[in-house]
């Protein structure tokens, strides 16, 4: 494998709350990526969340939204919300970074945390005295985030907000004009806020001031922010820090009270406070890897109804608490020894939660192995090779990669990759010695054995088997070969037949070697032939028997033996109960009375299978049209869909073949006219001159230009195979001793080969019979047909000085 890195990121943004199976980008077109490059390198998602919102199809190039959405869900406290994944391709190797940017969309309306809110506030308040309201809380970010307050109705409050540098906004109510107990006792209020988005939505919160006696003096912290740090892990009840606040009245009405105003759950989880003294705690486990700093709303509040609030801001410290993780991403099991350098074995992720140097990874192999880790990217390693592989050597690696972190203490992950390696055949054999003597009495027993051999091939299996091989070489002249015989498999040298006399005398034998044959060759349907062009049926009369032939499959296979044993299924149907193919002979059947509710267009796959191991098949596709007449067959199986354009090129094509066709039969006619005029000249020279006619017979010659019907000798023979599961052909012969050959390369064309036999050593010869009867004045003609093996011969003597059926004299004799 060869690992391309591509630095190339991709960013996609969508809205949130999409449909399941939502288009978010074409991947293949972005990327420059051809679809079968997708399909043919497995792509897929690599994601290290456990959630997948986003899937990959492969056969259209396109990411889909594979779950709903949700930003609120996904991104609490985040304003810019993303998902990132890697696009992982093998072989080779290749990964592409994709960031997906889910926008908000304003599904959520303000809410307040309380339905409705008190306050105590004494009749002495001044003008300008502020009281704070609990804000609102939207999840939405953005334009759709809270926009803006409405208080109502407004005779005695006003209603001031204040944007803080993080953006949020303090909500507080100013008294304008001074409160009377006496007209007044309770007052009611509503709050409104409102989002910017589109629609505008919005949420309310009633508020009940009760007017109580002079309380003229609000609590007053020490800081209007308090900053503090916490390490993660802290146990539950560390006081993270303590806020003061102080009220210059006295009794009941100079008693604080500390409270917490975040509306976000997460801090109230939290942290609490102590009312009295305005302690911060830990309720909950903090880590560092959720929530990096917190910032908490805080309010002194006397029992009069005055109010103050400071804001306490704690960055979170973090501590060295997660190992790394190593996450495989793509690995190699076996690798071939002949492998370059720098060849891809395995694709490593590395992830550590940690931050700072406590999240720093270095990642290293235990061990002396041909191996090494190359860092592309940010926390991605590639393990690859750094030497040349020997099998010999090592034919298997254990290759432990461990990562470290840089945190004190340093923890430390490892993964242990098992690599085969393949072997090539790149060791020679090696004979044990270089030179080797032996001893042998002459005489010695044909057959005797003399030496072996031996030699070593480091290399492993079909790579490591040793034939040995006599050179071509000789003694005084005669070879080597002539004396002593090597085993190919054992290396035992062998005398060869020979004694010691002068001259020596030898004896030789011829070796008849036979090649097994190995099952290589899928059967061949010759019958019916498969056309894309056409649609060829095979049509079955609805009047048709149980029994009845439709067709019959034949097929060949040039393997021999076992191998070339041929079996047929009937793999599929239209209807399995209407036909059946014989085991062992390929014919298609009717098993059933064929009826009317039968469909016209039956298809039927049938398999042929050989008897070879393992078995080899082929598939032949046979359509059949169960119909009395063709136009019950056409309107079934005729595709009248083809184009203009299709029809007119068709139309001008058989125009074209019909003109070619009647140039060609005007020709002919012609031409055979023309012969039969010079021929009838020809044989009317011959009938009036009086010159004796004695014509020559060439061998198998028969006259065509008298009176005789038939053309020259004909001979038929039969060529048929014994059993369709043999490829053995016996062929029929004739007395003629005509052969015929069937030539594998001419479809089918049998080529017709006579012996060397004289015809004139036969006794029927025309030449005899000519000479015999050449005084008469008689001409010989002769016709010979063969048929399964037995010759008919029919002969005719014409008296040429006659005219008319009686001067024909015919003689017919059988042969076996």
């Amino acid at each position: 494998y060869t690992l391309f890195f591509h630095r190339m990121s991709l960013i996609y943004s969508i809205p949130e709350e999409m449909s399941k199976g939502s288009l978010v980008g074409n991947i293949a077109q972005d990327l420059g990526l051809e679809i079968k490059r997708l399909i043919s390198g497995k792509a897929k998602i690599y994601t290290r969340n456990s959630d997948a919102y986003i899937e990959l199809n492969r056969e259209r190039g396109v990411l889909l939204v594979k779950q709903r959405i949700d930003r609120e869900a996904l991104c609490t406290e985040t304003a810019l919300c993303a998902l990132h994944f890697q696009i992982i391709l093998e072989n080779p190797m290749e990964f592409y970074s994709v960031t997906v940017q889910i926008t908000d969309v304003n599904d959520n309306a303000p809410t307040f945390e309380k339905n409705e809110m008190e306050f105590k506030i004494s009749e002495s308040a001044i003008t300008g005295a502020k009281f704070v309201l609990e804000r609102a809380v939207d999840l939405d970010v953005g334009i759709n985030n809270v926009h803006d307050y409405d208080l109502k109705p407004t005779d005695n409050f006003a209603l001031k907000v204040h944007s803080n540098a993080d953006g949020n906004k303090n909500v507080e109510m100013v008294l304008q004009k001074p409160l009377d107990r006496e007209k007044q006792e309770q007052i009611s209020l509503v709050l409104t806020a409102v989002d910017g988005g589109e629609p505008q939505m919005s949420g309310t919160m009633m508020i009940l001031i009760t007017v109580l006696d002079a309380n003229d003096n609000a609590p007053v912290f020490t800081q209007s922010t308090y900053k503090a740090t916490v390490t993660e892990n802290s146990p539950k009840g560390t006081v993270v820090a303590t806020v003061t606040a102080s009220d210059a009245d006295q009794g009941s009405n100079g008693k604080i009270a500390y409270s917490i105003t975040n509306t976000l759950e997460n801090i109230r989880k939290m942290f609490e406070i102590n009312m009295e003294n305005g302690g911060v705690s830990l309720i909950a486990n903090i880590d560092f890897e959720k929530s990096k700093h917190f910032q908490i709303n805080l309010l002194a509040s006397d029992e009069g109804g005055l109010t103050d609030s400071c804001k306490l801001i704690i960055d979170v410290q973090d501590v060295n608490d997660n190992k790394p993780e190593i996450n495989i991403m793509s690995k190699s099991t076996v690798i071939s020894e002949d492998a370059k350098l720098n060849t891809v074995v395995t694709m490593i992720n590395i992830e550590d939660k940690d931050s700072g140097e406590n999240g720093k990874v270095q990642c290293f192999i235990s061990g002396n192995v041909p191996f090494t880790l190359k860092s592309s990217t940010n926390d991605f390693y590639s393990l690859v090779t750094d030497s040349e592989l020997d099998r010999e050597r090592a034919s298997e690696y254990n290759i432990t990669v461990t990562c470290s972190d840089e945190g004190v203490p340093s923890l430390s992950s490892s993964v242990t990759l098992t690599l085969q390696i393949s072997d090539v055949n790149d060791n020679a054999p090696v004979f044990e010695s270089s030179s080797y003597e032996a001893y042998i009495v002459e005489n010695n027993t044909p057959g005797l054995s003399i030496f072996t051999v031996k030699a070593r091939d480091a290399d492993w299996n079909q790579n490591a088997r040793v034939s040995y091989i006599l050179e071509d070489s000789s003694v005084n002249g005669v070879p080597v070969s002539s004396y002593v015989s090597v085993s190919a498999d054992s290396g035992v040298i062998h005398a060869v037949p020979q004694d010691g006399g002068s001259p020596p005398l030898s004896s030789n034998v011829t070796v008849k070697v036979l090649i097994q044959d190995q099952n290589d060759n899928p059967p061949q349907v010759l019958y019916p032939v498969q056309t894309g062009g056409s649609l060829v049926a095979e049509m079955v009369p609805r009047s048709a028997d149980v029994g009845y032939l439709v067709t019959k499959v034949v097929a060949v296979d040039v393997d021999s033996g076992q191998n070339a044993w041929l079996s047929y299924k009937l793999q599929k149907a239209t209807d399995r109960a209407l036909f059946e193919v014989g085991s062992q002979n390929g014919e298609i059947r009717t098993i059933r009375q064929v009826t009317d509710k039968d469909a016209v267009k039956q298809r039927l796959t049938v398999i042929v299978e050989d008897n070879g191991q393992p078995s080899r098949s082929a598939t032949v596709v046979v359509n059949v049209a169960v119909a009395d007449s063709f136009p019950e067959v056409l309107s079934e199986f005729t595709d009248f869909t083809h184009d203009k354009e299709y029809n007119d090129n068709l139309t001008f094509y058989l125009v074209l073949a019909l003109a070619v066709v009647s140039f060609l039969f005007i020709t002919c006619l012609v031409v055979i006219i023309s012969v039969k005029i010079y021929r009838w000249r020809q044989s009317r020279v011959l009938y009036h001159s009086n010159l004796p006619v004695i014509p020559y017979y060439p061998p198998r010659y028969s006259d065509t230009l008298g009176t005789g019907t038939l053309q020259h000798v004909y001979n038929y023979e039969v060529c048929r195979t014994n059993d369709s599961r043999k490829s053995d052909c016996k062929f029929g012969r004739a007395g003629s001793q005509n052969v015929l050959i069937m030539e594998p390369s001419s479809s089918g064309t049998m080529q017709r080969m006579q012996s060397e036999k004289s015809i004139l050593d036969e006794p029927d010869s025309p030449l005899e019979m000519h000479a015999k009867v050449r005084k008469q004045n008689y001409k010989l003609l002769k016709w010979r047909l063969t048929v399964c093996g037995h010759n008919v011969s029919f002969m005719a003597l014409v008296d040429s000085s006659k005219v008319g059926p009686s001067s024909v004299s015919i003689f017919w004799q059988i042969h076996s």
